[in-house]
């Protein structure tokens, strides 16, 4: 999204629309923004600096309503098309690099504390088996959890791999 009153906007949105290969949509005031902003999510929102100064109260309540967007703050009477795409595609590189990161993080995350879980119940299924008076039925049941359990093991290996 462009939030603009400029009179460039069109061209703008054609540059980041060709810089990003993503849907552009233009708002020519803070407000039209953050009604569009209520409606959809953006990847990117670049604000002209000129609105943020003259409407600051509304300019805030743009700020609220972001989302995941990545807010470009910038002065489109000055920037020149050029510079606006490649911040841009800049910005949108980053988020991408940070989101494949976060990601991997959080499925690392996610491995090991469910390994540690599977280890225990691993662990638990084999004590109950080896111990006494057990009737078969309740055998059973346990062979079957364990071998549940190393088969959920099997496949957290296959996804580390």
């Amino acid at each position: 999204m462009v939030v603009t009153p400029n009179l460039r906007a069109d061209e703008c949105a054609e540059a980041l629309r060709h810089a990003t290969q993503e849907e552009i949509v233009l708002a020519e005031s803070v407000r039209q923004a953050a009604t569009l902003l209520r409606a959809e999510t953006y990847l990117v929102v670049v604000l002209d600096q000129y609105l943020l100064e003259t409407e600051p109260e509304e300019a805030e309540k743009v700020m609220q309503h972001l989302g995941v967007a990545i807010p470009i703050h910038v002065n489109l009477a000055i920037t020149g098309v050029e510079r606006l795409a490649r911040e841009v595609r800049a910005a949108v590189q980053r988020r991408r690099r940070e989101e494949v990161a976060a990601r991997r993080a959080a499925a690392t995350t996610l491995h090991s504390e469910l390994n540690g879980t599977v280890t225990a119940l691993l662990l638990s299924c084999e004590l109950a088996l080896g111990a006494s008076g057990l009737s078969s039925a309740a055998a059973e049941m346990l062979k079957s959890a364990h071998e549940l359990v190393k088969k959920l093991r099997s496949q957290l290996e296959s996804t580390t791999a």
